[in-house]
């Protein structure tokens, strides 16, 4: 063979073999020694970083790396989510947040420089009920009473959020959207000081977690209206849902969830997914979540994907009605 066609060969064999060399790499997760990094956009010692370490140790254990949990609170979770958005999508790098703040955060947020869209859904590891609570010397014990009040009261009616923007907030207004009522907004800065004035009758009502809200109603300090979930919470089998008392479309399951940058390989996704779903199957794990005030949630990457285009759906609308400008 000429010097010339030979030295052609060699190069070509060089590059195919670089190539199945670079894609049996590219295949390969994680990667031998590299630490999986998931970041929780909260403060520490928070509920989100307490479930990061614990799937953590798990999954360390699982995959053989080290897994480092990093919190990157600021911006209302912007910093660690803008952080995770510009990070190599080989998932090494993924984010443990709230999703409904992950969903709603840049509709209200013109400022924020990262796109939930952007996001590849892997994970939901748990599910937390919402429920509708009110001042005990309230005159309504159900949602039939309540929007009667509220229909007769116009204005009258005041509820409390944790903030413009919250959950709670969101679900107030939906729900007078719901019921044709009007209904006065009681923003706080945090929900210990919104549950004080609840008890203490300075607001009328509030959407709030079923973790935070059951210690009042145990106490029987609140009153419990209605689950603003599609079923029954276990822990208060005889309270019945929003839906069930004649309100539709006012369900608000919080959930954490993990997710990586955009466009991640499938089959990355498919692992972390299924290794993140033996953690949650363990007796172990189930006990600590529900030990949390939440319900172990689980399910396909895909199943995941379509609960945030869900959720797109419901509060897109809703915030753009409403007109919230956050800084």
């Amino acid at each position: 063979m000429p010097s010339s066609r030979r030295t052609f060969a060699l190069s070509i064999a060089a590059v195919l073999a670089a190539g199945a060399s670079f894609q049996a790499h590219a295949q390969t997760f994680p990667a031998p020694g590299k630490p999986i990094r998931i970041v929780v956009p909260f403060s520490p010692g928070g509920q989100a970083e307490v479930i990061g370490r614990r799937f953590g140790m798990h999954l360390s254990e699982s995959m053989g790396v080290p897994v480092i949990i990093d919190t990157k609170p600021g911006a209302n979770t912007g910093i660690g989510a803008l952080e995770v958005q510009r990070a190599a999508p080989d998932g090494h790098t993924l984010l443990l947040t709230n999703g409904l703040t992950h969903v709603t955060n840049p509709m209200m947020r013109p400022k924020l420089s990262y796109d939930a869209s952007k996001f590849t859904p892997i994970f939901q590891i748990v599910g937390s009920s919402t429920v509708l609570i009110a001042n005990t010397s309230r005159p309504f014990n159900n949602v039939q009473e309540l929007v009667a009040y509220a229909r007769a009261n116009p204005g009258k009616l005041s509820y409390a959020s944790i903030g413009t923007g919250s959950t709670a907030h969101l679900l107030g207004e939906l729900f007078a959207q719901k019921t044709g009522t009007t209904m006065t907004h009681v923003p706080y800065k945090g929900s210990g000081q919104a549950t004080q004035d609840l008890i203490g009758g300075q607001v009328d009502i509030m959407f709030d977690g079923f973790g935070t809200a059951i210690g009042s109603i145990a106490t029987k300090h609140v009153k419990p209206i209605g689950v603003a979930t599609r079923e029954r919470n276990d822990a208060m089998p005889d309270v019945p849902t929003i839906a069930e008392q004649g309100v539709q479309g006012i369900t608000s399951e919080g959930y954490i969830g993990i997710f990586g940058p955009a466009n991640m390989p499938p089959d990355v996704v498919t692992r972390l997914n299924n290794e993140l779903q033996k953690t949650l199957a363990m007796a172990s794990v189930e006990k600590f979540l529900r030990g949390t005030g939440n319900t172990p949630a689980g399910g396909s990457a895909d199943q995941f994907a379509q609960k945030i285009a869900a959720e797109v759906k419901v509060w897109g609308p809703l915030v753009k009605r409403l007109n919230i400008v956050l800084e």
